[in-house]
């Protein structure tokens, strides 16, 4: 052949012989190399524990062909539950360890029936479909490892969704037979309907020792704050029914009941209110004239009018939801879902996952007491508001209550917070929709009660060439304890700032923003520098204000972020005899502008006076160089519906070097001005926004016989 011809002599006559004598011999060989391969890669990836060897899969397991367990009669039950527990006392953090991408592991035990010595099981259904669900999503999560050692929180197969499938003793024998329950530390429950008749307990009867509770229908007395999770009762109609979502606005009923079993004394209070609002209010019920099944469940009927449920619930702005014979109500979800504002009715309720949903962005309480005064107190919020709650609720249900996906994730997240708290979501990240318009800006009308302190506040000096006042200032607002960061806006384009040398030296960053134009406008532009949600606004000759009173007014602010909380108080007064508005300056009883000379306000309200102010009022004030003050009280009151606050005595602010040259203030024409200018915004706003208060905050100890050094505010001004 004539290949052969390249091989060596020797090769060739090899070839073949190697190929008949050993053959076999080479072929056994590499079999048993590859077995051997095989058997390695198998014990290196196959599961090392006995537990974690039974993987939690629903593909591969029912309740059908789970294994069998008997419960003896004498099995152990746990104890009923201990309402002291929190998380450093009844919860070892120390299983969960550090964590380089700072996410707890869950572990799920594996599917088993349990039966008692008869036979019977501790559950009449078993498994649930919105269990399976639940358990499904958590195996498919970052959170899910079948490794039972390296396991954080571990989570039992046995399905307590709904108390009244469960037989309540042996429920709690199974539990205690779990191989790890160990009291039930590190063991999370999920219930949403728990009690049952006639009590119906708030939380899960069945006894559990130290086991968190993920439950849907806590009261203050049975939540265990930062230890349990309050969870929504999941609507099947979230997964059988689509709602589009629908645009914010005005809806063609105000108010909607649709929950069939109300408590008889409020829905006789329901009809009086329905009596007294005429079409406004829609109330609905069972539909008598339909046979029970599926079908009936998606009716609701008024007066032999038949409507379909949950899509008439998109018809509404607000949507009734009343406490039943259990707290929690599947009803609740569904009104998220259709983007009607729940009005929630329930004493003492724990609203779902309340420890990081800020709800009040989302739905409005009411005592129950206070039926009967439900419409006006709806009737009382701004119609911009109620659209932005609306936008907020159909949010939190894609977000937060639109599957048991959705729900246990969720649940796993509040947990996993607070067990690495410097990797927590934040405020915005719970609460915020993905799109945040003005670059993540957000507006006060929801902020938490109480924002942190920690941020503190921007101060924002407009100044034009009064350097010796402006250094004063400086250095006085330097000594606010809260204070984060000073700007400077300089409003001089003929004058440079002085050098960085001649600056007073504070501990903390000033920054120096030149403006193009001499503009009012510009105190209250939008600056990259502003990074704190808190503003402080102060002219360059406030000089006369104490840190006290400073940071007292920032305390005050932090407790009503949507507000304008300032000193000097303004009053706008109807003068009969000309018709119009006139501005007082004078000492009233009353309040109803703050002069922004020294204001503290979100920084939100700088984009809206600087992108959304009505008309053509920031060019007015441009062109007259006053009442941007008067423009920027009336955009606060206009959005929120409410009354600046007024803080400490200050009546005026006293400028000894000031002249009536260049004090603005003092010029003659200055008070007639600022009428005009009220009449002026009162005719672009189509209406008068301002509202009159009678009150003032002052700190508590103010003026009590007390030594200064009990006082958390003793320097505060008089004047």
């Amino acid at each position: 052949m004539y290949a052969s011809g390249k091989y060596s002599s020797r090769g060739p006559a090899l070839i073949p012989r190697m190929k008949t004598k050993h053959r076999i011999y080479y072929i056994t060989l590499f079999s048993v190399v590859l077995l051997g391969l095989i058997a390695t890669g198998m014990f290196q990836f196959w599961p090392h524990s006995i537990e974690s060897a039974a993987d939690w899969t629903l593909d591969k397991r029912s309740v059908h062909d789970a294994p069998l367990v008997h419960l003896p009669v004498s099995s152990p039950i746990p104890e009923r539950g201990d309402l002291s527990c929190r998380m450093h006392t009844c919860f070892d953090v120390y299983r969960c360890g550090y964590n380089p991408k700072n996410r707890i592991k869950v572990y799920i035990y594996p599917l088993q029936k349990f039966v008692d010595e008869l036979g019977v099981p501790i559950s009449s259904t078993g498994l649930s479909r919105e269990y399976n669900d639940l358990l499904s999503a958590i195996s498919d999560s970052d959170f899910y490892t079948d490794d039972v050692t390296r396991a954080c929180l571990f989570i039992p197969s046995i399905d307590v969704l709904n108390q009244n499938s469960l037989r309540i003793r042996e429920t709690a024998q199974a539990l205690a037979m779990l191989p790890r329950w160990d009291k039930g530390m590190n063991h999370l429950l999920f219930n949403m309907l728990p009690g049952g008749p006639p009590d119906y307990n708030t939380a899960l009867d069945v006894p559990r020792d130290r086991a968190l509770l993920a439950g849907g229908g806590f009261s203050t007395w049975t939540y265990r704050q930062g230890y349990d999770v309050s969870i929504p009762v999941y609507s099947p109609l979230s997964a059988d029914v689509e709602l589009p979502e629908r645009q914010p606005g005005p809806r063609r009923f105000f108010i909607l009941s649709s929950q069939t079993a109300i408590h008889r004394e409020y829905r006789a209070e329901l009809e009086r209110l329905k009596e007294e609002n005429g079409e406004a209010l829609l109330l609905l019920d069972k539909c008598s004239n339909l046979s029970q099944g599926a079908a009936s469940a998606r009716k609701r009927c008024y007066k032999g009018q038949v409507y379909d449920y949950p899509q008439i619930l998109q018809e509404s702005s607000f949507c009734v939801v009343l406490r039943g014979a259990r707290l929690g109500q599947a009803a609740l979800s569904d009104v998220l879902q259709a983007g009607c504002v729940p009005v929630v009715l329930a004493d003492s309720y724990i609203l779902p996952f309340s420890e990081v949903l800020d709800w009040k962005r989302a739905s409005v309480v009411i005592p129950e007491e206070k039926l009967s005064e439900m419409y006006t107190i709806l009737k009382s919020i701004p119609h911009r508001q109620v659209e932005e709650m609306q936008r907020q609720a159909r949010w939190f249900w894609e977000a937060y209550f639109s599957s048991m996906k959705a729900i246990g994730l969720t649940t796993l997240q509040i947990i996993n917070d607070r067990i690495y708290p410097y990797a927590a979501r934040t405020y915005e990240q719970w609460n915020n929709p993905p799109v945040v318009k003005w670059s993540s800006v957000n507006s006060p009308l929801f902020l938490p009660l109480i924002p942190p302190r920690a941020p503190g506040f921007t101060a924002v000096v407009l100044t034009y060439d009064r350097v010796e006042s402006l250094f004063r200032v400086i250095t006085e607002i330097s000594k606010v304890p809260s204070l984060a960061k000073l700007l400077v806006v300089w409003n001089n384009q003929n004058k440079s700032p002085p050098e960085e040398s001649l600056w007073p030296k504070i501990g903390v960053p000033l920054k120096v923003v030149r403006t193009k134009e001499n503009k009012l406008s510009n105190r209250f532009f939008p600056y990259d520098e502003i990074e704190t949600e808190a503003v402080l606004a102060i002219d360059d000759d406030i000089i006369m204000l104490t840190s006290d009173e400073l940071q007292f007014g920032y305390e005050v602010w932090r407790e009503f972020p949507d507000r304008l909380v300032g000193y000097p108080g303004r009053l706008h007064l109807w003068d009969h005899e000309m018709g119009k508005w006139k501005y007082e300056s004078e000492w009233t009883n009353e309040v109803s502008m703050v002069l922004t000379g020294a204001a503290f306000y979100h920084k939100y309200f700088n984009y809206l006076y600087t992108y959304k102010m009505p008309g053509d009022i920031k060019n007015w004030v441009d062109a007259h160089m006053n009442c941007e003050d008067i423009a920027m009280n009336f955009l606060v009151a206009n959005i929120t519906g409410k009354a600046p606050i007024k803080v400490t005595p200050r009546k005026k602010f006293k400028c000894p070097e000031c002249t009536a040259i260049d004090g603005l203030s003092l010029d003659q024409t200055h008070m007639v001005e600022r009428s005009e200018c009220i009449n002026k915004f009162a005719s672009v706003f189509g209406t008068m926004p301002l509202k009159v208060v009678e009150h003032r905050a002052d700190p508590v100890l103010y003026k009590d016989d007390f030594p200064e050094k009990l006082k958390s505010f003793p320097n505060i001004g008089s004047l």
